[in-house]
């Protein structure tokens, strides 16, 4: 496994993979040494989520390698299918994979996602519509939904 360290406008990120895919994406909360050489199996990432911070990118094209259990992977998919500028609430997304008593466990895989932005764990939402738990803090999470939102201001200079 090779790892590297970036800046975000989010805060500092790790980014883990192999010749076999991204396996984690996490935001940090503390301030680190940023990666002088990034390894090559991690390169096509790190260009990738610069472009989406820089507006550019709103679909990410990686080979991704999580772990986690079958039913973790199960949601993890799912929420990729949640398009950019759109959001889900836990219900949908329990409705979705088939099992709306499965909000709890749906609710906990979606917290334990270990792909930060990519899998956008970020979209899903209380069914009310209010910010709900985010590992990377809910400042991140309303920061991203903002970033994505097709509604955006828009500079007129």
């Amino acid at each position: 496994m090779e790892d590297c360290i970036i800046n975000s406008p989010l805060g500092f990120t790790k980014i883990t993979g192999d010749d076999d895919g991204i396996s984690s994406i996490t935001v940090l909360n503390s301030e680190e040494k940023i990666t002088d050489i990034i390894p090559e199996c991690l390169q096509d990432c790190v260009y990738q989520l610069n472009e989406y911070f820089d507006g550019q990118r709103k679909h990410f094209d990686l080979q991704l390698n999580p772990q986690g259990t079958d039913f973790q992977r199960k949601v993890w998919d799912a929420l990729l299918t949640i398009p950019s500028g759109k959001t889900f609430s836990y219900l949908e997304l329990s409705r979705q994979l088939g099992d709306v008593k499965a909000i709890r466990a749906v609710a906990n895989a979606n917290g334990k996602n270990p792909l930060w932005i990519v899998v956008p764990c970020h979209r899903v939402i209380g069914s009310d519509g209010s910010l709900t738990g985010y590992a990377g803090g809910l400042h991140r999470k309303q920061w991203l939904l903002e970033h994505e939102s097709p509604f955006k201001q828009q500079s007129l200079f």
